[in-house]
């Protein structure tokens, strides 16, 4: 049976990590490894985890939670120490705030994997953005194709958001995310993990890891309520700049400098 290490990051989370955990706790599916990422919260975040970790043991879900609550130098610092925990075959990164559609996600995410099929290298979904309470605001601009994703398609964008996104755990272990971006390490480390699964090489004249290529495959269903609001919408011009770095590394100059020229031209004409 396939297990998921979900990894949730907090820091003075207290008004939105709750419903997170509740949609954890949830989860009707048994092989599920909950890692609580805390960066030594100053607010009521802990005391909130203390009684999600009373629930989850007296709940019979067969849940493993592992909590971690000490200083960390930023979000995807904590991201990397909760994959260096993780011990699932896949992990997905749900923050405070974010919360599963339905109790039973993770069953119908894990049966999109056929018996006896080699596990692809990520599993990714669909994504519904909500308010502060739950609400449906919108479908994600930016959606998947429902076959032929790979590292190439994220030169269009982010078509996966990150918590659609479920990653082999050996090919997350071996791409880490790079601190030296602070808003978009997220994209960088999607397309290095699609770069891996696929053969190609994530790193300057240095083969690729991967036994073999690996597949991606879709779910076909919403696998994520995001809340609207994140790191990157804050701090949206910064995140911006950030991305245009990444897709520089990844896909060269001019094809960074094209891309950009499209997504101006097709904002322009929305006008």
């Amino acid at each position: 049976m396939i297990r998921f290490s979900i990894i949730t990051c907090t820091y003075n989370a207290a008004k939105e990590v709750g419903r997170t955990l509740d949609s954890v706790l949830a989860q009707t599916y048994h092989h599920v490894e909950h890692l609580v990422i805390d960066g030594a919260s100053k607010d009521a975040t802990m005391q909130l985890v203390r009684d999600y970790q009373k629930e989850s043991e007296e709940a019979d879900n067969d849940h493993e939670l592992v909590v971690v609550s000490e200083p960390d130098s930023g979000l995807y610092d904590a991201m990397n120490k909760g994959i260096g925990l993780a011990t699932g075959d896949y992990l997905v990164f749900l923050n405070a705030g974010d919360v599963f559609p339905s109790a039973d996600t993770l069953e119908l995410v894990a049966g999109a994997v056929g018996d006896g099929e080699a596990l692809p290298g990520v599993l990714y979904g669909d994504t519904d953005i909500v308010d502060d309470t739950g609400r449906f605001l919108r479908h994600r601009r930016l959606q998947p194709p429902a076959e032929g994703l790979s590292w190439r398609s994220f030169r269009h964008g982010m078509l996966v958001c990150h918590q659609a996104f479920y990653a082999r755990a050996d090919l997350a272990k071996r791409n880490l995310y790079d601190l030296s971006y602070r808003y978009s390490a997220d994209v960088d480390w999607c397309i290095r993990v699609m770069k891996d699964a696929e053969g190609e090489s994530t790193k300057p004249q240095e083969p690729s890891l991967a036994p073999a290529p690996l597949s991606t495959k879709y779910v076909g269903m919403v696998v994520v309520n995001y809340l609207d609001g994140g790191l990157t919408t804050k701090n949206h011009r910064r995140s911006l700049r950030e991305r245009f770095r990444v897709m520089r590394h990844h896909y060269g100059l001019p094809v960074t400098l094209w891309m950009h020229f499209t997504f101006l031209f097709r904002a322009l004409l929305k006008k």
